[in-house]
C-alpha cells in the first residue's frame, strides 16, 4: 500500500472498549461505539468509518446517527425501533485495508398502554404508489398480548400536517392493504396498529414518506409544479388534441386476491390520443354475463385497482374501460375466474429445533425451515425456562435462515426453544419444543462467523470477524477509485513535465470523462466558452483580479488567495484560472496552466511543486461574456513547509439586509485551518472613522456559523467589520475588511412576508421596485443557496418573487433571507423557528383541510331500559351539516332498528338501538360533512368489549323489568353493631301494604319476631352473639301481586371468614382495660368483653415476651371475662403485661402495669386472702351423717353416725335444747379416730322429743349441726302427723 506521503507501510487497527451484545426497548436512546488505535498515525489521514446493519450499509437519519471524534466511532439510536434489531458492524478502512467488529443488539417491545394488547407491527413499506392509491405492507409483531391478533388498522397523515385519519373501519388480517381515496401529487406516510380481543395496540414506526403519483405516467408525461406549491402535481398533455376514444386497457391481471380485497393491474392502451384518461372498473359472477360497474362515481386514474365490497369464497371476472372528454372505450378483456380469498397460505410449522450451547449467557438454535413455504419473511424464536410455562420472544424482528444466536439468557438455566415462520398471510403454527439444554459456555468458546451465513454475501465482505488484515473485494467505480487513489496511491511525479498538474485537476478531469463531456478551456483572449452561447451588448469580460497572496505552504504544494475582480462586466463570476512560473536566479520561465477546470473559490491549491523553489503566479477571472484579462504578476513566493498552528483569515466578507439598527455580515471559511479543524469565529466591529485600538468583539464565545445578525447599530453612523477563526491551537489573522457602511434603512425598502393560502400552501413573498436590467432574486437557507432544494420551489416574476414550501417541516428550521443582484446590497429575511413553524402548519391545515372541530369523540352508553345509545359531539354545526352512519364499511339509515337524531345547536349526534345481537359486533363510525369541513369518529366493538356492552345491556333491561314490581334498591348485606351483633340489612323500593317479606336461611324459613312497616325502606335481621352455627346461606324475598324479586347472601367459606374477622374486631374494641385482681392462689390479670368467641385469639406478654404458660401462669377465658392467672407470685412476675386481641388480620392491644405500688398491694391482699383460705379449709367442721328432723316411734332404738373434719382435730360436744348432754346408759355419745361421731338412744320416751346440737372445734373456728328428734305414741300418730316439724339447721361461728 502507498501512504499518503509517498512510503509503503501497513496500517493494524485494534478495537478497545468494545460494545458488546446490548439489550434496548421500544422509544429508548442506545449508543454503540468503540476507541479505534490505528498504528502507525499518520497526520491529516483520517479513518473511513462505516456502520453494516445485517450487512447492509448504513446512513444517518433521524432514527440514527454516527459520529467520529479521531479516535471514537459511535453509531447513536435516537428513538429505538424494532426495525433497528440486528448484527451491527463498525468497519474502519485505511486506504484498501479494512478492518472490522461485530455485535447484535435486541430491541424489546414497549409497555403496552392497555395491559393485554398486542405489540407494534413493523417494517411498515409503501410497495406501490399510483395517483390515488398505495399498497403498505408490515411484518406481524412476535407478541400478540396473551390473545390471538384479530386484525390491523392502517393509519395514514398527509406530510407536513400532523393529522392521523384511519384508513379501514374494519381490522385486516393479511399483512399487506391498498389504501385508496388518495390526492395526486400529495405525500403521504403511514403507520400500522395490531388489534385482539383486550384492545388496540401502540402503533408501529412511521413508514417513509411516498407521494401519490403513477410511475407510468411521469414517463409519458412531463410535471411541472403549480405556482404557488398547492401540495399537488398539476400534469399538461405536450400536445394536447381532442376528439379520440380512447381503446381498450391491456394485460389486465389479479395482482394480488386476499379475503378482504382484490388488486387488479393494466397497462393504459395504445390508443389514447394526448389526452388524459380514466378508468371504470367492471365486475360480474363468474357463472353469468352480467356486467356491473365498480366506480361509477370515482374514475380511476391510475392502472391499479383495489376492490373491497366483494363476498368471500365467491367467484368473480373483471374488466376495465378507458374513457376520456370524447367518450368511453371498449372493454378489455376479462381476467380469469378468481375466487376471493386468501391465496396465500400462512407456512408451515418449521421442523427439528436443536439447540447447542454457545456462552454463559446464548444458545444457538438451529431448524428445519418451513417447507412449500411462500413470500416468507422469516421466523420468530421464542424460549422457556423449563417448568415455568412461560415463554418469552428471543427476537423481534424476523430473522430469516434456519440459525439464530438467542442471547440474554441465564446462566445454569435450562431452556427448551420453539420457533414459527411469517409471511403476509400471518404466523404458522408453534414447532414442537426443543429439548431442553442447560445455558453455559461451549468447549472451545462462542459463536463462529458463520451463524449468520447470510451476510457473508453482503456488499464489501461483510463478516463478524474479530482480527486480521482485510483486503476489501467491493467493486468501486472509476469516480470512487479515484478519490481512493488520490488519498492512498498518488502516482509521483517522474519527471519536472508533471509538476504543473495539480491536486484538484488530477480527479476532476478523470471523473469528467465518465459522468460529463469536459469543458472546452476557454482561451486568454476573452471569447466566449461555447459557440451557441451569443455575448450580450451590455456585457463585458471581468477586470482582472488583485492581490494575490500565498495563505499557505507545504514542502510540494502551495495555497492561493487573490480579490475578486472591482468589475464583474455586468454578470456572476463563474470561477477563475490560475497560472504559475518558476524563477531561477530571478529569472522567469515559462507560464503553465495550474487548473484545467475553473475553480469558483478566491483561492486555489497548487500540488506537486518543487520544494525551496521560488514561483510567481496570476489569476484570470471568467464570466458569461468570456474570460477577462489576468492580473498582475504576483510577488515571488518560495515553496517550503510552513508551520502555522492557528487559522488564516476568513475570506469573502460582505454584508446584506441593511437597516437603521442591523445588518447581517456573511463570510467563506479560511483557505488554511491551521493544524487541526476551525471550531469558531469571533466578529470584531468599530466605526468607520475609529483608530484601530477601537475594535471591540460582538460575540464573547465562538460562533459556529458563518454568518452573523449584528444588532444595536447608531442609525446613520459608518462601520466596518473583521472576522477571525479560532482553532484548537488559538485565534488566526482578522480578515479583510467589510466596509464601511451606513447603518440606515434606505427608502422603499420592502421585508420577506409570509403567506398562507386557501389551499393551505405556504410561502414567502418578496418584492423590490429598485431592480437593474440584470438583477435577480437569490433565495438562501441560513445564508445557504436554496439553489436545487427538493423541498422548495421558487417562482420571480417582474419585481416579485415567491419561495414556496413543499413540505413544511422540522428540516426547513431556519433563516430564509431573498438577495437581489446587481443593486447596492438589497436584501431581507425571515425567521422560521420552532414556535413559528407551529404556527404556520396549523394555519395550513386549517385552510387545506378544513375539519369539523370535535367536542368529544365516538361513545356508547347503556340507557335505563337496556338501549344503547351511540353518540358524539361537535364543537359547532351549520344547518346545512350532514352525517352519514357506517356499520361494517355499510352505511346504515333510519328504520325499525336505528333511530337517528342531530341537534344542531348543541352538536349532539346521537343514535339509538333497542339491543344488542350477535350481528352487531363490529365498528361504527360517524361521518361528517358541514361545507368544506369534514370529520368523523369510530369506536370499535368486537371481540371481549362487545361481549361485556351486549352482557351489560342485557343486564340493564332485566333490571328495569325487575323494578317494575317490588324490588331491591340495595341488595342484602351485613353489619356488625356496637353491641358485635349480626345486622343482615337490604333497602327495598316500589312496594305496598300486600307486599310479604320472607327471611330464609339454607333454604328454611326464618320466623321473624317483628312486622316490617317498609317505612324508611328498610329491612333487618338481628343475629346476637354471631358464631360458627350462624354460617350459611340467607335469602329474603319480597313478592306481591306484581311479582317477586329476591336477594342472596352467601355467608360460608370467605365471606364467613370476612364477617368473622369484623365480627371478632368489634369484640377486640369491645375489650375493657385490663384490671388487677388478688386471689387466694395469686394475681389476676382480667378483661370484659361484650362476648367471646373461639375465633377471636388471645396472646399475652410480659415485658415484649410471649407469656410462657405453666401450671403456675395459666390463660383463659370464663364467661365474657378473659383472664391470665399468675399462682404464688414473685417479684419476677412484675412489670409491663400486654394482652392482644387477633381478630384473623389486625391485633388490638390492652396493657397493665403491674409494678410498684400496684404489685406491692396486689401481692399483700393476695397473702391475706391465702391465709384466710388456709383456715377456712382447716377449720373444724361437719362433714355430713345428721338428719334434719328424725322421728321415731316410743320404745325404738335410735342410732345416728355423724363425720366430721379439721387439722388439728377438732373436739366434739353435744348439746340438747341448747344445754351440755352427758353421755349415760340411755343416750351412748361416742367419737372415734377424730372422724366419725356416734349418737345412740335406747328405748326412746317422749321425754327424748327435742332440739339436738353436735359442736366440733379447733383452733381455726367451730361449727354446730342441729337436728329434731321427734317421739310419737301410736295411738296418737294422727295427731302427731298434723303437726309441723321443726327443722334443724346450721350455724357457724
Amino acid at each position: 500500500a502507498v501512504t499518503p506521503y509517498g512510503y509503503a507501510s501497513k496500517f493494524e487497527i485494534h478495537f478497545d472498549d468494545k460494545f458488546d451484545v446490548s439489550f434496548g426497548r421500544e422509544g429508548e436512546t442506545m449508543s454503540l461505539g468503540c476507541r479505534v488505535v490505528i498504528t502507525p498515525e499518520i497526520k491529516h489521514f483520517q479513518p473511513e468509518i462505516q456502520w453494516y446493519r445485517n450487512g447492509a450499509l448504513i446512513s444517518s437519519s433521524k432514527w440514527v446517527q454516527t459520529h467520529w471524534s479521531g479516535d471514537r466511532a459511535t453509531l447513536t439510536f435516537s428513538h429505538l425501533n424494532k426495525e433497528d434489531e440486528g448484527l451491527y458492524t463498525i468497519r474502519v478502512r485505511m486506504g484498501e485495508y479494512y478492518e472490522q467488529y461485530s455485535a447484535y443488539v435486541f430491541v424489546r417491545d414497549a409497555d403496552a398502554e392497555i395491559e393485554g394488547t398486542p405489540a407494534s407491527p413493523l417494517d411498515v413499506v409503501c410497495l406501490d404508489a399510483n395517483k390515488d392509491y398505495i399498497i403498505i405492507s408490515w411484518k406481524q409483531p412476535a407478541v400478540d398480548g396473551g390473545s390471538p391478533i384479530l386484525g390491523y388498522f392502517i393509519d395514514k397523515c398527509e406530510v407536513g400536517t400532523d393529522s392521523w385519519s384511519q384508513c379501514n373501519d374494519t381490522p385486516v388480517k393479511f399483512a399487506r392493504f391498498p389504501v385508496t381515496g388518495l390526492i395526486e401529487g400529495r405525500s403521504y406516510i403511514f403507520r400500522v396498529r395490531a388489534v385482539n380481543k383486550t384492545g388496540i395496540g401502540l402503533p408501529s414506526r412511521v413508514s417513509e414518506p411516498v407521494a401519490a403519483l403513477d410511475p407510468a405516467e411521469k414517463a409519458r408525461l412531463k410535471s411541472r409544479p403549480s405556482a404557488p406549491w398547492t401540495g399537488q402535481i398539476i400534469v399538461t398533455e405536450e400536445e394536447p388534441t381532442e376528439g379520440i376514444v380512447p381503446g381498450p386497457p391491456t394485460d389486465l391481471s389479479v395482482t394480488e386476491a386476499t379475503r378482504s380485497y382484490v388488486v387488479l393491474s393494466w397497462k393504459p392502451p395504445g390508443q389514447r390520443g394526448h389526452e388524459g384518461i380514466l378508468y371504470f372498473v367492471e365486475k360480474c359472477d363468474a357463472e353469468t354475463e352480467n356486467w356491473q360497474r365498480v366506480n361509477t362515481e370515482l374514475p380511476v386514474k391510475s392502472p391499479r385497482f383495489a376492490l373491497f365490497d366483494l363476498a368471500e369464497g365467491k367467484s368473480y371476472r373483471f374488466r376495465v374501460r378507458c374513457s376520456n372528454s370524447a367518450g368511453v372505450g371498449e372493454p378489455s378483456e376479462a381476467t380469469e375466474v378468481t375466487v376471493v380469498g386468501d391465496k396465500l397460505d400462512i407456512p408451515k410449522a418449521p421442523g427439528k429445533i436443536i439447540p447447542s450451547r454457545n456462552t454463559d449467557t446464548s444458545v444457538i438454535v438451529t431448524w428445519e425451515e418451513s417447507k412449500d413455504a411462500k413470500e416468507l419473511v422469516g421466523y420468530y424464536i421464542e424460549s422457556s425456562i423449563v417448568g415455568s410455562g412461560k415463554w418469552e420472544p428471543c427476537n423481534n424482528n424476523p430473522v430469516k435462515g434456519p440459525r439464530f444466536t438467542c442471547h440474554g439468557l441465564a446462566t445454569g438455566q435450562s431452556y427448551i426453544f420453539r420457533v414459527r415462520a411469517v409471511n403476509a398471510a400471518g404466523l404458522s403454527e408453534y414447532s414442537q419444543d426443543s429439548e431442553a439444554i442447560e445455558v453455559k459456555a461451549a468447549i472451545g468458546g462462542g459463536v463462529s462467523q458463520d451463524v449468520w451465513p447470510e451476510l457473508n454475501d453482503a456488499p464489501g465482505g461483510l463478516t463478524d470477524s474479530r482480527g486480521g488484515m482485510h483486503e476489501t473485494s467491493q467493486p468501486t467505480i472509476k469516480k470512487d477509485a479515484l478519490l481512493d487513489s488520490k488519498l492512498n496511491k498518488p502516482s509521483l511525479p517522474s519527471s519536472s513535465h508533471n509538476l504543473g498538474q495539480t491536486e484538484v485537476s488530477k480527479v476532476s478531469e478523470t471523473v469528467q470523462e465518465e459522468l460529463i463531456p469536459p469543458p472546452q478551456k476557454a482561451p486568454l483572449k476573452g471569447k466566449s466558452k461555447s459557440d451557441p452561447l451569443k455575448k450580450k451588448k451590455d456585457l463585458a469580460a471581468p477586470s482582472p483580479p488583485y492581490d494575490i497572496t500565498c495563505l499557505e505552504s507545504f514542502r510540494d504544494s502551495m495555497v492561493l488567495g487573490w480579490k475578486q475582480p472591482d468589475k464583474s462586466g455586468g454578470a456572476e463570476i463563474t470561477g477563475y484560472y490560475v497560472n504559475y512560473r518558476e524563477v531561477i536566479d530571478g529569472v522567469p520561465g515559462r507560464w503553465r496552466e495550474a487548473n484545467i477546470k475553473a475553480v469558483s473559490d478566491e483561492a486555489y491549491k497548487i500540488s506537486n511543486l518543487k520544494e525551496n523553489t521560488v514561483y510567481q503566479f496570476q489569476v484570470a477571472a471568467m464570466n458569461i461574456a468570456g474570460l477577462g484579462a489576468p492580473s498582475a504578476v504576483s510577488e515571488c513566493f518560495k515553496c517550503e513547509e510552513w508551520t502555522i498552528a492557528v487559522p488564516g483569515p476568513p475570506q469573502s466578507l460582505k454584508y446584506s439586509e441593511v437597516r437603521k439598527t442591523s445588518l447581517v455580515l456573511q463570510w467563506k471559511p479560511p483557505i488554511h485551518s491551521g493544524r487541526t479543524p476551525v471550531t469558531g469565529y469571533f466578529v470584531d466591529m468599530k466605526e468607520a472613522r475609529a483608530k484601530d485600538d477601537q475594535w471591540r468583539g460582538l460575540n464573547e464565545v465562538a460562533i459556529k456559523n458563518k454568518y452573523l445578525k449584528v444588532q444595536n447599530l447608531k442609525e446613520g453612523v459608518s462601520y466596518v467589520f473583521r472576522v477571525r477563526a479560532i482553532n484548537q491551537a488559538g485565534v488566526g489573522k482578522p480578515s479583510d475588511l467589510a466596509g464601511p457602511v451606513v447603518a440606515e434603512t434606505r427608502p422603499g425598502t420592502k421585508e420577506v412576508v409570509v403567506n398562507v393560502d386557501d389551499d393551505g400552501i405556504i410561502s414567502l413573498n418578496f418584492e423590490c421596485d429598485q431592480m437593474a436590467p440584470n438583477s435577480e432574486f437569490t433565495w438562501s437557507k441560513d445564508y445557504v443557496s436554496t439553489e436545487d432544494s427538493p423541498r422548495l420551489e421558487v417562482e420571480s416574476k417582474g419585481n416579485k418573487t415567491k419561495m414556496t414550501f413543499k413540505d413544511l417541516g422540522m428540516d426547513d428550521l431556519g433563516i430564509y433571507s431573498c438577495d437581489v443582484t446587481d443593486t447596492d446590497g438589497i436584501a431581507s429575511s425571515y425567521l422560521i423557528d420552532e414556535e413559528e413553524l407551529k404556527r404556520l402548519l396549523a394555519l395550513s391545515q386549517e385552510h387545506k383541510f378544513p375539519t369539523v372541530p370535535v367536542k368529544s369523540e365516538l361513545a356508547v352508553e347503556i340507557l335505563e331500559k337496556g338501549q344503547v345509545r351511540f353518540w358524539m359531539q361537535a364543537e359547532k354545526l351549520s344547518g346545512n351539516a350532514k352525517v352519514n352512519y357506517i356499520f361494517n364499511d355499510k352505511e346504515i339509515f333510519e328504520g325499525p332498528k336505528y333511530k337517528m337524531h342531530i341537534d344542531r345547536n348543541t352538536g349532539i349526534i346521537e343514535m339509538f338501538m333497542e339491543k344488542l345481537q350477535d350481528d352487531d359486533e363490529g365498528t361504527y363510525t360517524f361521518q361528517l360533512q358541514d361545507g368544506r369541513a369534514t370529520g368523523h369518529s369510530t369506536l370499535v366493538l368486537i371481540g371481549d368489549v362487545y361481549k361485556k356492552l351486549q352482557k351489560e345491556a342485557e343486564f340493564q333491561r332485566h333490571e328495569w323489568i325487575r323494578k317494575q314490581g317490588p324490588h331491591f334498591a340495595e341488595y342484602l348485606s351485613w353489619e356488625v353493631t356496637g353491641e358485635c351483633n349480626v345486622l343482615l340489612k337490604c333497602k327495598v323500593a316500589n312496594i305496598k301494604k300486600e307486599t310479604l317479606i320472607v327471611w330464609y336461611k339454607d333454604e328454611r324459613e326464618i320466623s321473624v319476631d317483628e312486622k316490617h312497616d317498609f317505612k324508611d325502606g328498610i329491612c333487618t335481621l338481628l343475629i346476637t352473639e354471631f358464631s360458627k352455627k350462624d354460617a350459611g346461606f340467607y335469602e329474603v324475598i319480597l313478592k306481591d301481586d306484581r311479582g317477586k324479586d329476591k336477594s342472596r347472601l352467601k355467608l360460608v367459606d370467605e365471606a364467613f371468614k370476612e364477617l368473622m374477622t369484623e365480627v371478632c374486631k368489634k369484640i377486640a374494641l369491645s375489650a375493657t382495660d385490663l384490671k388487677i385482681q388478688s386471689t387466694a392462689e395469686g394475681i389476676r390479670l382480667y378483661s370484659f368483653v361484650t362476648y367471646y368467641l373461639d375465633d377471636l385469639k388471645v396472646n399475652w406478654s410480659h415485658n415484649g415476651t410471649a407469656v410462657k404458660y405453666t401450671d403456675r401462669i395459666k390463660s383463659g377465658v370464663t364467661g365474657e371475662q378473659i383472664w391470665l392467672q399468675i399462682n404464688e407470685p414473685t417479684p419476677n412476675d412484675k412489670g409491663k403485661y400486654v394482652m392482644e386481641l387477633f381478630d384473623g388480620k389486625t391485633g388490638y392491644q390492652k396493657t397493665v402495669d403491674l409494678s410498684g405500688q400496684a404489685y406491692e398491694e396486689a401481692f399483700a391482699e393476695f397473702q391475706r386472702l391465702k391465709q384466710a383460705a388456709i383456715a377456712e379449709k382447716n377449720r373444724a367442721r361437719v362433714l355430713g351423717g345428721l338428719p334434719d328432723v328424725v322421728t321415731i316411734q316410743e320404745g325404738k332404738a335410735l342410732n345416728l353416725t355423724c363425720t366430721v373434719w379439721g387439722d388439728p382435730t377438732p373436739e366434739i360436744s353435744w348439746l340438747k335444747n341448747e344445754k351440755s348432754l352427758v353421755s349415760d346408759d340411755h343416750c351412748s355419745l361416742k367419737f372415734e379416730a377424730g372422724k366419725t361421731a356416734y349418737f345412740t338412744l335406747s328405748g326412746v320416751t317422749t321425754s327424748d322429743s327435742g332440739k339436738y346440737g353436735l359442736v366440733v372445734k379447733n383452733k381455726y373456728g367451730s361449727e354446730t349441726s342441729d337436728f329434731t328428734i321427734s317421739v310419737f305414741i301410736p295411738e296418737e300418730e294422727a295427731r302427731v302427723a298434723s303437726a309441723k316439724p321443726q327443722k334443724g339447721n346450721k350455724q357457724s361461728k
